[in-house]
């Protein structure tokens, strides 16, 4: 994708380093951040500097290879390992990238190690951005559809940051709509301001602006009342981390936005690499751990001051608590379908074996 038109990635290799885009800093000032060991890997995912599902893996394998770099013992190896997958716990894709490293390295002799992990790390990043330009492709079919049904603009409505910033390229919710929109299809995005962070209002928002997609940012609480006037044609959502029966965790609220969209007749579906699906879970409220962050992300918001500098202040009152949660769950009753790489499925266990 591009940043006033010139093509991006959200991470690349260099020489002797890996360089990202520190999201914490959009959309007000874009700057870049450079990663030079696993620490620095590790502290980029867990302050979000990077964040995504797919992208979280993708630096995890960097880190991984950076690790290799300094040292290929073994204990370097688990150690490495064991610091990213304790980095956020909720995105599978962690796990996976980890865990793909791991089963890479952990046979080689030390010696191959550093040059094997710096290889495969960029394999794994390539194949991200292959999987998104499929999800693209198999979510714009649904988006012409309705076009060709409804002969005018599709209004889409979604949630969080499921676009570029959040894998290698492409994006997993924000692909097919990409794909459509470069297709011709007239089409326009609601999008969720994502509380509390903002990836909606301040990641999402940015990158559809710099495409050229038509988009309006609303407040979180808006999308039931859209869908009840008829204002919103289809949901799509990224997710963190998908169960074996199709349960869907995903940013928090979007379980609330399943229930408007299924209480609306609104079809609503979550874009996702095969990675994403957990296949050791089924019951996603049970078994899936929610990521609990800071107070402070409640409690303080950052943004553009009218001298030109970006600031932080507090919404709250003093002495109130704040609670966190950064996810929730969407049981599969909810999920119209899941849109992979490999086609759209049903969120269903046995229509979900294909995937395997």
């Amino acid at each position: 994708m591009k940043i006033n038109g010139t093509p991006y990635r959200t991470i690349w290799p260099t020489p002797d380093a890996v360089e990202i885009i520190d999201q914490t800093r959009l959309p007000h000032v874009f700057a870049t951040l450079r990663l030079n060991t696993m620490r620095d890997a590790e502290r980029a995912i867990r302050d979000m500097q990077v964040r995504g599902a797919p992208l979280i893996g993708v630096t995890a394998a960097y880190g991984v290879a950076l690790a290799m770099r300094e040292h290929a013992s073994d204990t370097v190896l688990a150690d490495a390992c064991n610091v990213l997958l304790a980095a956020r716990p909720t995105a599978v894709n962690l796990r996976w990238g980890v865990e793909k490293m791991r089963a890479l390295l952990a046979p080689l002799p030390e010696s191959e190690r550093a040059a094997a992990a710096w290889i495969e790390a960029a394999r794994i990043a390539d194949e991200d951005v292959a999987i998104n330009a499929a999800i693209g492709q198999h979510g714009s079919e649904i988006i012409r559809a309705i076009h060709q049904k409804k002969g005018i603009t599709v209004n889409i409505l979604t949630h969080c940051n499921a676009g570029w910033l959040a894998t290698v390229d492409w994006g997993t919710a924000l692909a097919p709509i990409y794909t459509a929109f470069d297709a011709g299809i007239p089409l326009h995005v609601w999008v969720d301001e994502t509380r509390p962070r903002n990836q909606g209002a301040s990641l999402t928002a940015w990158e559809l602006g710099q495409h050229g997609v038509p988009h309006t940012v609303v407040v979180d609480n808006a999308g039931g009342h859209l869908m009840q006037h008829d204002m919103v044609d289809m949901a799509i959502v990224g997710c963190d981390r998908v169960t074996a029966r199709g349960d869907v965790c995903n940013k928090i609220g979007t379980y609330l936005k399943a229930l408007a969209a299924h209480d609306n007749g609104v079809p609503f579906y979550v874009a996702l690499p095969t990675p994403t699906v957990d296949w050791t879970l089924q019951d996603g409220v049970k078994e899936i751990p929610i990521e609990e962050r800071t107070p402070e992300e409640v409690t303080h918001i950052a943004g553009l001051c009218d001298d030109g500098q970006v600031r932080t202040v507090q919404v709250t009152p003093q002495g109130s608590r704040a609670a966190n949660y950064g996810f929730d769950v969407t049981p599969a009753r909810l999920v119209t379908g899941l849109i992979t790489e490999r086609g759209v499925v049903k969120a269903e266990a046995g229509a979900m074996r294909a995937l395997k």
